[in-house]
């Protein structure tokens, strides 16, 4: 499927740290959040963003069940709640410590608050891939956008792709299984060759929400192309302790560290031939077979491959200067004689290589 590629390079290597409701409405605590994992992004040099999650609850709870608390979505919707004002207050807190700032709107007067605030990019939620009154809202504001594919259908993504790819918007794909905790076998990280694989261009990221591991499935995704991640963050001495598919500031080190390991070991272009370094140039050279005479040769002896064996063998060291098996072509002339058991060098025979400058140093900078 074709996609727009316009702008996605904003969530290029971006980590996504969602605070989601942990703050528990409290904005102190949700400031101690932004500084305790600002510090490690600073400490790691990354770019992520802090995202929060913006409800207008008293419109999005219908009011017959604003009393419903044995509904556990219900009940920590309303024990969550903050203020417009808390929550401007914790963006430009996210914004001064040195990351970007991004919510999750569930509702269209939360879009508002994404416009108000001046964010710098939009999540829409899983459960919202369909929701065409919210996504039709969240495309006016013309911000980046990420979507989960979580349980989604097939269909869904692809409208969703078709959908910001013919408006123009950035928006970046995350691979997800929304289960909370997952288990290290529900994390699907095929899906990722999947995605890359269907949507050409777009940015693909993974959004994870396993506790066993902080390093296992970066390096695999990293390795599958994956260039944006997200997890749940959180810190202890909250009302509840700490879910297990959050993650605190020194598991968010471990995972940073993990990335920057996987695209050490992953190194440069997918795309084309790497660039090898001198010094494993060297090593090879030094196991390449130099070309002997096997006999005595004389002035103008050409060079045949009927003959080759019979006058030549093949042996280490590779000498500077010498000829090696990579060199020795049928129809090149001696221009010098040559004992038994001298290396065959390149001034001793008329040759391209010998020829040509830059091919002729190269053979004496190599071998011994």
């Amino acid at each position: 499927m074709t996609t727009n590629t316009i702008g996605n390079n904003i969530f290029q290597e971006l980590f996504v740290l969602e605070m989601a409701n942990n703050h528990w409405g409290n904005l102190d605590r949700a400031l101690r959040i932004v500084s305790d994992f600002s510090q490690v992004v600073r400490f790691n040099n990354v770019r992520a963003t802090i995202k929060l999650q913006f409800r207008d609850v008293d419109s999005f709870i219908h009011k017959e069940f604003r009393s419903r608390t044995d509904i556990r979505y219900i009940k920590k919707t309303l024990d969550t709640k903050m203020s417009r004002k808390d929550f401007g207050i914790l963006v430009e807190a996210v914004r001064e410590h040195g990351c970007l700032t991004s919510a999750t709107p569930f509702d269209e007067a939360s879009v508002e608050m994404c416009e108000e605030f001046n964010l710098d990019m939009i999540k829409l939620a899983s459960s919202d891939i369909n929701d065409w009154f919210l996504i039709e809202r969240i495309a006016q504001t013309r911000k980046p956008v990420s979507f989960s594919t979580g349980g989604s259908s097939l269909k869904d993504v692809d409208d969703l792709v078709k959908f910001f790819s013919n408006r123009r918007i950035p928006f970046a794909i995350n691979s997800c299984v929304s289960i909370y905790p997952s288990e290290d076998s529900d994390l699907e990280l095929n899906q990722l060759d999947f995605l890359r694989s269907r949507y050409p261009g777009a940015a693909i990221g993974l959004s994870t929400h396993e506790y066993s591991s902080w390093d296992a499935s970066m390096f695999i995704a990293y390795a599958k192309g994956a260039r944006t991640f997200e997890r749940h963050i959180d810190i202890e001495g909250g009302p509840a302790s700490v879910s297990p598919y959050c993650s605190q500031p020194h598991q968010i080190d471990s995972w940073f560290r993990a990335f920057k390991k996987a695209k050490e070991m992953c190194g440069g272009s997918s795309t084309e031939r790497r660039f090898v370094p001198a010094k494993e140039s060297s090593y090879l050279d030094a196991l390449v077979r130099g070309v002997y005479a096997k006999r005595d040769l004389p002035a103008d002896y050409v060079v045949h491959q009927d003959s080759m064996n019979d006058d030549f063998y093949l042996a280490i060291p590779l000498q500077k200067g010498q000829l090696s098996c990579r060199e020795m072509m049928n129809g090149e002339r001696l221009t010098a004689g040559i004992k038994q058991d001298q290396p065959v060098m390149i001034d001793f025979i008329d040759s391209p290589y010998s020829r040509i400058e830059s091919l002729k140093q190269e053979i004496y900078r190599r071998g011994l």
